[in-house]
């Protein structure tokens, strides 16, 4: 009887480590959620931002109607920054794409020596003047 002193203590600290860890996978998998959701509403609205940036001199000159590149970047980087994030922004065309990231600190995985969560989304949005072939533009 003595031979087994303990045992139960070990075999409890065990189970209580796991179930602190899924604890911590649930809790900071929703951080991890928010964080994406966080970037992906920033990206997007970022950019829109950019996208509607008018090349004005070309759609006076010719009626044409594209983005202006350099507008675009600049319009799509101050809504990050106003919006407190930071990304990539590039231009192709009439078409601006922004990728944000987003580091959120873990509550109960900081236990095992994870600090952040972090979430990466992209989106992209392009301007268009009245309607292009037919097709509804949705993005």
């Amino acid at each position: 009887m003595n031979g087994e002193r303990g045992s139960v203590t070990v075999f409890t600290a065990v189970i209580a480590f796991a179930l602190l860890l899924c604890a911590g996978l649930m809790v900071d998998g929703g951080a991890k959620i928010r964080a994406y959701r966080e970037a992906y509403a920033a990206s997007e609205e970022a950019a829109r931002t950019g996208a509607v940036q008018l090349d004005t001199a070309r759609a006076y000159a010719s009626g044409q109607f594209e983005t202006d590149p350099a507008r675009a970047s600049a319009a799509a980087r101050a809504y990050l920054s106003a919006a407190g994030h930071t990304g990539a922004v590039s231009t192709t065309g009439n078409q601006v794409r922004v990728t944000v990231t987003v580091s959120r600190p873990t509550f109960l995985l900081s236990l095992i020596g994870i600090d952040t969560v972090t979430a990466t989304a992209s989106a992209a949005a392009r301007m268009f003047h009245g309607i292009e072939s037919g097709r509804e533009q949705a993005r």
